[in-house]
């Protein structure tokens, strides 16, 4: 089996079709067999009724013998074609009682469908399957997703739409055209990537998806630009006689590229490193990594927390202290909630925001670590909206607003709520919370008010600007639709509590009792061996409410002090641990267990409370 030569194609005729074109797209591969001197179109022969592969690939044409080919000729010369009117129709319509038969050119000009698969059906223009829609709820025009003309989003012979994104339409040609270059392995859905629904809905609606590698891949040293590493050096002035472009490798002249875009580039003698070990970043990186407000932001210990993330800066920025005083000092302590606003104004203005959302994305599809270090909340958000989450009191992390959370919540009867609400009216008012409260119930939904506007609401633009960095090269799609994948790779993951972590973690401010101290590290001990009913995350949440170490650490530093009372105390706003002075170490370890344990057994309590509203 020879190829045609290129001067011979368009001279040499089909010998089903009885048409000369050489339209790979439209009619399949031309090949002519210069032995017994026959040229046919692929798609004309696989989609002749009566012939059948009985041949190896590499026999006759495609695997179809040359004898069988010529009884198809034979047999096909008999039947008159319902469309041209002339002789040579060899493709049949399968539907039941249905006798027409015709060329492969005429049944596409007269909107036949060829299912490529299976049988190799054929459908003429009365009996060819169709997709239905349930009802028509698009008013305007939407475009192809291929080649974004807008079309009618009509499902009609040449315009399709994709079984699994509603909203996904394409021309017919478009499908074909990419089905045809990216073949079996590549050829997708444009929108959610799925390959088997799509593709036998394809196949259904008579698009042939070839069984080969993608075009792209079979294309020689189509990758080879990739292979380059960057050589340029791109400082402001640059010391090298020999150019920027000069790169010696082990000297002084040799180019170090930025390690977190790799895409910007410095000589060694023309940077400030001292040695090759050193890493180096471009201006544009450096700006994000050491000015962004995921750096500068302050980082407070959540009241009752179980979860703290580096994302508070992005879902919740830190928060003016509120109201708790005079009026005058009210306002005072609301004007310096404007005044820490402008920091996130400044980070939005320079668009840093945007810009880390971005190197996030790039870091992950080019094989950089996990980030680890989102918080639940911020990852909902991401992934089902904002309206769609609904946070929770460890998404605070400013001990005051929580406070406020925990007294509306709890309150019993309405003088207490109604208490609370004229300690916070000007803070209320000014976050837009106020509502009328007739009954005690009405606490739970003034609750979720304060704080859906307190993570997600007042940091709105910020997240919508992390947000579009993140679509960089369609990572946050990938997120939306694979989100129990990615949420091993974006979220916190705490390590796991030791008597040492713990032991190193609090630090002694005042002069310490020896004896209390020695008894504190064996009960930390015992706590790890299992021999006491509490935890090393009860001992954590008693002492700071986490039950895991920030990512960003604890501020103020947790610390320890040691007095003469009964039983231990937590102060979870200084993050502070007193520990009792007992005679023996019996002692001590039950009052602690005691202490921790029922301390904790409260906390659950209000908290179930509060879930069940």
């Amino acid at each position: 089996m020879n190829e045609n030569k290129p001067g011979d194609s368009q001279t040499l005729a089909c010998v089903f079709c009885r048409k000369n074109d050489d339209c790979p797209n439209k009619y399949g591969e031309k090949k002519t067999n210069e032995k017994w001197n026959l040229t046919v179109h692929y798609y004309c022969l696989l989609m002749s009724s009566g012939i059948w592969q009985r041949g190896k690939e590499e026999e006759g044409v495609y695997g179809f013998l040359i004898e069988d080919i010529r009884k198809e000729v034979n047999r096909a010369s008999k039947l008159k074609c319902c469309v041209c009117k002339k002789n040579g129709a060899s493709i049949g319509c399968v539907a039941p009682r249905c006798k027409r038969s015709y060329h492969f050119p005429c049944g596409l000009q007269r909107e036949c469908i060829f299912q490529f698969t299976g049988n190799f059906a054929s459908f003429c223009w009365k009996h060819r399957p169709v997709q239905i829609m349930a009802s028509n709820n698009y008013r305007d025009s939407l475009p192809c997703t291929i080649c974004l003309e807008y079309i009618e989003p009509v499902p009609t012979y040449n315009i399709l739409r994709s079984p699994c994104c509603k909203n996904a339409w394409f021309h017919r040609d478009c499908l074909q055209v990419q089905a045809i270059n990216a073949g079996v392995f590549f050829f997708r859905c444009t929108i959610c990537s799925n390959t088997d629904i799509f593709q036998e809905e394809m196949l259904r609606m008579g698009i042939h998806i070839p069984e080969k590698d993608a075009s792209w891949e079979l294309e020689e040293n189509a990758y080879q630009d990739l292979l380059q590493h960057y050589e340029h050096c791109d400082v402001r002035r640059c010391r090298c006689k020999e150019g920027r472009d000069y790169n010696a490798p082990d000297s002084k002249w040799e180019i170090k590229r930025c390690q977190c875009c790799g895409s910007s580039g410095t000589h060694l003698a023309c940077s400030s490193l001292r040695s090759w070990e050193q890493n180096w970043e471009c201006l544009e990186c450096r700006s994000i990594i050491y000015n962004s407000d995921f750096q500068k932001a302050k980082k407070h210990a959540l009241s009752n927390s179980n979860n703290v993330a580096i994302t508070d800066c992005l879902l919740e920025e830190s928060s003016p202290k509120l109201p708790r005083q005079s009026p005058g000092a009210q306002r005072k302590d609301l004007l310096s909630m404007f005044n820490e606003f402008s920091s996130v104004f400044t980070a939005l203005k320079e668009n840093l925001y945007y810009e880390a959302g971005k190197m996030l994305a790039i870091s992950l599809v080019h094989g950089g670590p996990s980030p680890g270090f989102f918080s639940k909340t911020l990852f909902n958000c991401l992934v089902y909206g904002p309206e769609n989450t609904q946070p929770i009191l460890d998404d605070v992390s400013d001990f005051d607003v929580a406070q406020i959370i925990v007294r509306i919540n709890t309150a019993t009867n309405m003088t207490d709520l109604n208490s609370v609400v004229n300690e916070c009216y000007n803070y209320l008012e000014l976050i837009g919370c106020l509502r009328l409260l007739t009954t005690l119930s009405d606490k739970y939904m003034l609750v979720k008010d304060i704080l859906f506007y307190h993570v997600i609401k007042r940091v709105q633009a910020p997240f919508e600007s992390f947000k579009q960095g993140l679509k960089t090269l369609g990572v946050l799609e990938k997120i939306q639709t694979y989100p129990e994948a990615f949420c091993n790779i974006l979220c916190h993951k705490p390590e796991n509590l030791s008597a040492k972590i713990l032991r190193d973690l609090f630090t002694v401010h005042t002069l310490p009792d020896v004896q209390a101290l020695g008894f504190w590290n064996s009960y930390l001990q015992t706590v790890e061996d299992g021999k006491s009913a509490t935890t090393m995350e009860d001992i954590l949440i008693f002492a700071t409410g986490c039950s895991s170490i920030p990512p960003a650490g604890f501020k103020p530093t947790p610390s320890i002090e040691c007095l003469h009372m009964d039983f231990p105390i937590g102060n979870k706003c200084n993050n502070s641990l007193t520990l009792p002075i007992t005679s023996t170490y019996k002692e001590f370890q039950e009052n602690m267990d005691f202490a921790i344990r029922n301390t904790l057994r409260l906390g659950k309590e209000e908290s179930s409370h509060y879930n069940e509203h």
